[in-house]
């Protein structure tokens, strides 16, 4: 199987939008921008002679070349800079032999890949950049809704204390947020390569750094490559290691809703579609194909992370491998993160919430989730060590006996001459034991508003208590 958005898997693991993003036009578009690009400054800075950069640009049209045969040519070059270099000088030579001679002048095969690839990668983190938006509209609306909706949290697998949901949502969103912020310092970093055959531009002599300044003024605010990177390539693995965060805090996401939307726990369920989640065999199951294919994402990115962290340390120069395993590396981390993405933003948008359901599974356990607060308001009176010890057998005699732990705490003298009836409701509503989840909702929403201002954003995590 290969990463395809038209085959047997259809958009299961690649949309077809991202796929075209780092698809092979794109880096051929890219590659053919950087020769379009040299050849101006080299005419700008006296290097080649007047006309020339005119003549190639005309014959920098993508659709004039074949990725076929290209493609057929790079297995045996090694490289695809090389057949396409070589059929873009052709090209020009059909029009001026005499300006075909400063094609691609004073360049190496990893110039021109480098910069395509950045070109590929801008168009990818782009598309990333406005998924994040959405993804963090819709998030934002259900940290919102449910600000103040009680259900159960869960710690080890197993029922700890009250929470809302409004917070574990904002919790859901804040990670987005950040990799939006190291995304954006990542793509306002990234510089197109032009450094000749070893990182010295020698073949240019003392016109190398000239003709390097204007190749970097025609990118069009792209940040100046004073520095050759052929072999430094702490910037490229950094937006892997980057991608790789981000897929597995979508995983995280969409681990927490599968776990909620399990038969038992219902909590919360995937949107509704004709035909999504069915199974062959079992006409009653609605199974969480939208978590399923998050979290196959993020199981598969930190492979790939780790491929581009082998490859960091290249030999000398030019790399050995390592620059080539880069290739079909970091374009399949960009497709798996927009497809988790993608993916999240439908679960988010359609995201069913079942408030009564959260409600229920908070005295799914007869109170003894509210111990540890009947613990600390029985421990100004009768000290930390002997309310815990109280707490402990009250718990005991609750799962024996199958009570409420509230009447049982209510029948023991030790408790009631302490905290009467009211006091013991009051401090058995979970509603009521919210801590400083307010204010860490209103720190995210604030890093939110930093980030994309007051626009309306977008609806998501629909209550359904009717439904429940």
């Amino acid at each position: 199987m290969t990463a395809s958005a038209s085959g047997l898997f259809g958009e299961l693991f690649v949309d077809r939008e991202m796929a075209s993003a780092m698809g092979d036009s794109t880096l051929l578009h890219g590659m053919l921008g950087f020769e379009a690009m040299l050849a101006s400054a080299l005419e700008a800075e006296g290097v080649a002679p007047k006309g020339m950069a005119d003549v190639v640009a005309r014959q920098c049209d993508p659709d004039l070349y074949d990725i076929a045969e290209i493609g057929r040519a790079t297995t045996l070059a090694g490289n695809p800079a090389i057949p396409l270099v070589k059929a873009l000088t052709a090209r020009v030579a059909a029009v001026s032999p005499e300006q075909a001679k400063w094609v691609h002048y004073g360049a190496t095969s990893q110039d021109v890949i480098d910069s395509g690839h950045v070109h590929v990668l801008g168009c990818g983190l782009k598309l990333i950049d406005l998924r994040l938006g959405r993804l963090a509209d819709a998030m934002r609306s259900l940290v919102d809704t449910h600000r103040a909706t009680p259900m159960i949290g869960r710690t080890f697998l197993q029922q700890a204390v009250p929470i809302t949901f409004g917070v574990k949502a904002a919790l859901w969103l804040d990670p987005l947020l950040e990799s939006r912020h190291v995304l954006h310092d990542i793509l306002a970093a990234s510089v197109v390569q032009f450094a000749g055959a070893a990182g010295t531009l020698a073949a240019l002599g003392d016109e190398g750094d000239r003709v390097q300044a204007r190749f970097v003024e025609l990118t069009q605010g792209a940040k100046p490559s004073a520095i050759p990177w052929h072999a430094q390539r702490h910037r490229i693995v950094r937006l892997a290691a980057e991608l790789g965060i981000l897929t597995g805090n979508l995983g995280k996401i969409a681990r927490d809703v599968g776990l909620m939307a399990q038969t038992e726990i219902g909590e919360v369920a995937e949107p509704e579609a004709p035909g999504k989640g069915g199974s062959s065999a079992m006409p009653h199951k609605r199974n969480p194909v939208l978590c399923t294919l998050i979290l196959a994402g993020a199981q598969r990115a930190p492979g790939l992370v780790a491929t581009m962290l082998s490859a960091l340390p290249h030999e000398h120069e030019r790399a050995l491998g390592g620059w080539h395993a880069e290739w079909p590396t970091l374009p399949e981390l960009f497709c798996i993160a927009g497809s988790a993405l993608a993916q999240t933003i439908t679960l988010i948008e359609g995201l069913q919430v079942f408030p009564e359901r959260m409600r229920a599974n908070i005295d799914l356990t007869h109170g003894l989730v509210m111990s540890e607060r009947i613990s600390l308001a029985l421990a100004t009176a009768l000290g930390k060590t002997e309310a815990h010890h109280f707490l402990e057998e009250a718990s005991r005699a609750c799962v024996a006996q199958q009570r409420h732990l509230r009447e049982v705490l209510a029948e023991m003298p030790a408790v009631t001459a302490h905290l009467d009836a009211d006091a013991l409701a009051d401090l058995f509503d979970p509603t009521t034991y919210r801590g400083a989840s307010d204010a860490i909702i209103d720190r995210v929403l604030a890093r939110y508003e930093q980030a994309y201002g007051s626009r309306q954003a977008a609806p998501a995590g629909e209550d359904r208590t009717a439904d429940a």
